[in-house]
């Protein structure tokens, strides 16, 4: 046996999504399209009893007042609603998802890095939740929203938030997810507004960020655990043989 960490043995029962417009629903076809209501599908999958959901996403949000941006964003920014969205919830499950306006919205990343420190340890003070934090959403079209100060990023920029977003986590023994990694650069998961993760995108999103959580918490194995040990043999390979041993005479 290893001697990984367990993040949570106990089964989780409340999520809350910080974050940008494809947390909010980007520009999913239907509210439980976006990834936040299919993360949530995967969890309730793998735990006895539903828990609470909520997506406290807002389009066109930044980490911070301090960003350069922060005056055509949507606001208010994570900072300023951190205790009505996240602590006031008290979640056990808490997904901070930004980059990707601030990497476009021309934040520095060492005032992203401090406000993204700050996010965590207040959380900490008050409760204590899995803490997840991905990196940038891949899109491709970094002209969009260049007249309210969004055009300042690339790929590149999004690569470094990325490398610093994983480093963050490490330091802050928080779970970390490459989005970008997940996307592999694929223009047919984006919608076609350039920015916003589509349906498929919204999946691969949940898939990954469910398959990192499933690495590091154990409470999403307790309930096929125990229905491991009684659950009948239902596989019947019989059919199966005799037509390959037919084919073979």
């Amino acid at each position: 046996m290893t001697s990984k960490k367990d993040y949570r043995c106990e089964p989780f029962t409340k999520f809350v999504a910080l974050g940008e417009s494809t947390t909010a629903g980007g520009w999913s076809t239907a509210p439980e399209c976006c990834w936040v209501p299919r993360l949530a599908a995967l969890i309730d999958d793998f735990q006895e009893r539903p828990f609470e959901v909520f997506n406290a996403g807002i389009g066109a949000n930044l980490i911070s007042r301090r960003s350069p941006a922060y005056e055509t964003s949507g606001k208010p920014a994570a900072d300023e609603r951190l205790k009505k969205h996240v602590i006031d919830q008290a979640p056990d499950l808490l997904v901070i998802s930004y980059g990707l306006n601030d990497a476009r919205g021309g934040t520095p990343w060492a005032l992203f890095r401090r406000v993204m420190s700050s996010l965590i340890t207040r959380v900490r003070k008050t409760i204590d939740p899995v803490i997840v934090l991905p990196g940038p959403y891949y899109m491709w079209d970094f002209e969009v929203g260049k007249e309210g100060g969004y055009g300042k990023g690339d790929l590149d920029t999004f690569k470094r938030f990325n490398k610093g977003i994983a480093r963050l986590a490490k330091a802050s023994d928080c779970l970390y997810v490459d989005l970008l990694d997940a996307y592999g650069e694929t223009d047919w998961m984006i919608h076609y507004d350039g920015v916003h993760a589509n349906d498929l995108g919204h999946r691969i999103v949940a898939n990954r960020l469910f398959e990192v959580l499933a690495q590091n918490c154990s409470c999403l194995a307790v309930g096929t655990k125990k229905a491991e040990k009684t659950s009948p043999r239902w596989r019947d390979e019989s059919t199966l043989i005799r037509s390959a041993k037919q084919e073979r005479r």
